[in-house]
């Protein structure tokens, strides 16, 4: 079989994709949608699986003890990757992905659960940074937006597909099914990645920085729990909340003096150096605050409101992951034939920053079509962000650093998403809690009590006046959340200002290397020049 890493040089040409390279990105884009897939199903299962296993008090746990594992790997499978070569450390991040999803599966209460979910999330957090790793190092950026479009559809798939597959399985076959359907998919995706990718094997050239990586794992664990625990665990000025700030800041500092010191650190600092690579994970950042913000608030929004069923709230969302994928494939073609990429992140930025306060005008008498109107305009705005981020982000550092590269932008975007969910999320609740306090009174306060999310089927069985008060309730408290997620986006519209348009390596008018790629030197001069 052909060597696809050898092959990967004809992509510069701007000739088609040889086979083995496709059927390696077909694998990747498996490994992707396990990644992107799990949380989403699991979420529609876990009413039955409290039913079946209790510990209906440990809950949160179920997807907090995946998140952290996932964010606090992420920089170390990056750094592996780049020691010790990218294969076997992707194909190591699957097999444990499916031992984890394995276990979960057979789980017979709630702490083998959590446990089984730790592990599942600590593979997990190598196989989005394997993918994008390897992916630059098989396609130069200039050819890499073909397939963007490819890598925001997986996403869209699984946004969309999860809550409907998740429903199904559990329905018909169990909720243990929600876990053993990562198997078959993953041995495909193992299968075709052993069989055909074959890139350079590497020698680490140091030791491990052990210090780092461990000073690094508890200032994410300590953040992730500020913003999962903050405001429903515990109160936000508690004890415990201030610890974790208190712990979290001093391993992050603590974490940058190592980084300086460390013969092979687990992210270089020099790699910040790049201006291109800062400000793309500042965009990096914002994008997944705003986008996992949106995704979180827009259904409930729709079905308390707007009366939508639950069971079909991934289509509920499919106005915003169309244009989010429409405008992908558009960016990536673009890049490709004119290697510019510029404007993508400017004109993201402000679609971004438009639809996100056209979603905050939204009130209780807002139609579906409006409301999906507006979803298509944010949707825009995060197709031209998504891929883009990771391409500049990657072709800002020399090949050399291409995983920490990768694993940076993945880790800013992973923690973007829990600020996302835990500011917003805060500012929405107290909203909604004011809001039924003033309208409804004590019965809006019981009503809050019990949820500060109540489904459409849960909101017909309230009173009238309590169900009015609720909708309006929630219609402010979403245009709290999206206001400020319009505030945040201005964040990036600066940043995106400020990027230096570096010539796309693997450009045909670059030179220094065979078929107008350029060379890791050229890299280098390219990184030196968006300081």
């Amino acid at each position: 079989m052909e060597d696809a890493g050898a092959q990967s040089g004809a992509a510069a040409d701007g000739g088609a994709q040889p086979r083995s390279v496709r059927v390696v990105l077909l694998a990747l884009m498996i490994a992707m949608l396990l990644a992107m897939l799990d949380n989403m199903i699991i979420g529609t299962a876990m009413p039955t699986i409290v039913g079946e296993l209790g510990g209906l008090e440990h809950l949160s746990w179920v997807v907090t003890a995946y998140t952290l594992a996932t964010a606090a790997s992420t920089p170390i499978w990056g750094k592996l990757g780049d020691m010790y070569g990218r294969k076997g450390v992707f194909l190591t991040s699957i097999v444990i992905f499916l031992i984890g999803s394995a276990l979960s599966g057979m789980a017979q209460d709630m702490g083998q659960l959590i446990g089984f979910r730790a592990i599942q999330g600590l593979g997990a957090g190598g196989l989005m940074v394997g993918v994008m790793a390897i992916i630059g190092d098989l396609i130069p950026p200039r050819e890499r937006g073909k397939y963007q479009g490819m890598m925001a559809g997986v996403m869209a798939l699984a946004m969309i597909g999860g809550p409907l597959v998740g429903g199904t399985i559990t329905d018909h076959w169990g909720w243990r099914w929600s876990f053993y359907i990562n198997l078959p998919l993953g041995i495909v995706a193992l299968i075709a990645v052993t069989a055909v990718l074959h890139l350079p094997k590497k020698r680490a050239q140091g030791r491990i920085d052990y210090l780092g990586a461990a000073l690094l794992t508890v200032g994410i664990t300590s953040i992730v729990l500020v913003t999962t625990w903050g405001g429903t665990e515990y109160a936000w000025g508690s004890a415990m909340i201030m610890e974790l700030v208190g712990v979290g800041v001093a391993a992050l500092v603590g974490f940058v003096f190592v980084q300086t010191r460390a013969a092979a650190p687990v992210m270089p600092l020099h790699i910040f150096r790049s201006r291109n690579f800062t400000l793309m994970s500042v965009v990096g950042f914002i994008a997944g605050f705003v986008m996992f913000g949106a995704v979180l608030f827009l259904p409930l929004y729709q079905q308390s409101v707007q009366g939508a069923s639950a069971t079909n709230s991934g289509l509920l969302l499919l106005p915003m992951l169309l244009a989010m994928l429409v405008t992908s494939m558009v960016a990536g073609r673009i890049t490709t034939s004119s290697g510019r990429y510029k404007v993508f992140p400017i004109v993201g930025s402000v679609l971004m920053v438009i639809g996100l306060f056209l979603l905050s005008t939204m009130d209780t008498e807002t139609t579906r079509l409006m409301s999906g109107v507006y979803m298509a305009v944010v949707g825009a705005g995060m197709g031209c962000l998504m891929q883009v981020t990771m391409l500049v982000s990657q072709n800002s550092v020399e090949m050399k650093d291409m995983g920490v590269a990768s694993s940076s932008s993945t880790l800013f975007r992973t923690l973007g998403s829990s600020f996302g969910v835990a500011i917003m999320g805060a500012l929405f609740n107290h909203r909604v809690q004011d809001v039924m306090a003033e309208r409804a009174g004590a019965l809006g306060a019981g009503v809050t009590e019990r949820s500060a999310q109540l489904d459409a089927a849960s909101l017909a069985k309230l009173p009238e006046a309590a169900r009015e008060a609720y909708q309006h309730a929630v219609a402010s408290g979403t245009h709290g959340a999206f206001l400020l997620g319009s505030v945040v986006a201005v964040v990036a519209l600066v940043a995106a200002l400020f990027v230096k348009e570096v010539p796309l390596r693997g450009a045909p008018e670059a030179s220094g290397g065979p078929g107008g790629e350029k060379t890791a030197g050229d890299a280098a001069g390219d990184a030196a020049g968006a300081v």
